[in-house]
């Protein structure tokens, strides 16, 4: 069994990407991973082949700004990284994203199990979304809960409209859960880089008005007012992220009542605590 990683990035060094540790995380699963390193303004590039692995392959890009709509471009990025794809696995992994060494196991028993199965075409994660700092996770509906980590790169799969998910020629993708998690660390940062890559990213879907009234000018992002609904963290972090957690040069304190939450949102979040159903998931993918 043959599993390729693959995987985008772009001036992970400037907004503080954990990009290093998300393919440290990847490659202990694979016999190579593809990297689309985009045109940095940064070292990121020199950063990868500074891991001197042998398994990771390099594709170097540039980012068209003519797909800043609606996030295309990340979709974009993943496709090229995609087609380089030769395998029974293709496994993925943005650059915030990492996974954590005791799934290991889970994911290529999964693997293995699922590979002639011909009606399964990926395996369905879960997620723990970090915010803030590395103690706390998001638990409202404005975090998704599970999402496509693994697929079978046969003809017609592409990633999906901003690389959350992936489709095979615009059909949802028939999926297996894993017991395993994929650790998202894209809102621990520190404030004054979260802030940056607020008013970077959100480019990619907003015009600079929206970005102005809606990011505003200050200096520094506001994780508390920001922040919804969190919980302790109570379980480990990968191995790889050791160091980087030990570095956190910032204070965070979650206070609920300072969290702001619409009327709408704080409703459905009350019927999901007591029923466990989430109205109006987002579900880019079917279970079998």
């Amino acid at each position: 069994m043959r599993i390729v990683g693959f995987t985008f990035v772009k001036n992970g060094i400037k907004y503080d990407y954990p990009f290093r540790e998300s393919l440290l995380s990847l490659l202990p699963l694979c016999d190579e991973v593809i990297v689309a390193a985009g045109d940095s303004e940064d070292t990121t590039t020199e950063e990868i082949r500074n891991l001197h692995s042998p398994k990771i392959n390099i594709i170097e890009t540039i980012w068209d700004p003519k797909l800043r709509e609606g996030g295309k471009v990340l979709a974009q990025q993943t496709n090229i990284a995609l087609s380089k794809v030769k395998g029974d696995w293709a496994i993925y992994l943005q650059a915030d994203e990492v996974f954590h060494e005791k799934d290991y196991n889970a994911i290529l028993e999964a693997m293995e199990r699922y590979q002639h199965d011909e009606m399964v075409e990926g395996l369905l994660f879960s997620y723990y979304h970090f915010y803030g700092s590395y103690n706390y996770v998001g638990t409202s509906r404005r975090w998704y809960r599970r999402e496509i980590r693994a697929l079978k790169p046969k003809a017609g799969v592409t990633s999906w409209r901003d690389a959350q998910g992936f489709r095979i020629n615009d059909r949802k993708l028939r999926v297996k859960s894993v017991d395993a998690y994929v650790y998202h660390y894209g809102w621990v940062k520190p404030p004054a880089i979260q802030q940056a890559k607020q008013r970077s990213f959100n480019l990619l879907w907003h015009p600079e008005e929206w970005i102005d009234k809606k990011i505003g000018s200050s200096k520094s992002y506001d994780y508390i007012t920001h922040a919804g609904e969190l919980k302790p963290f109570e379980g480990t972090h990968p191995a790889v992220m050791k160091e980087r957690i030990a570095s956190q040069s910032w204070d965070f304190s979650y206070n609920e009542n300072l969290s702001k939450e619409s009327m709408k949102e704080s409703m459905l979040n009350w019927i999901e605590k007591r029923t466990g159903y989430r109205v109006g998931e987002y579900k880019n993918y079917i279970i079998i």
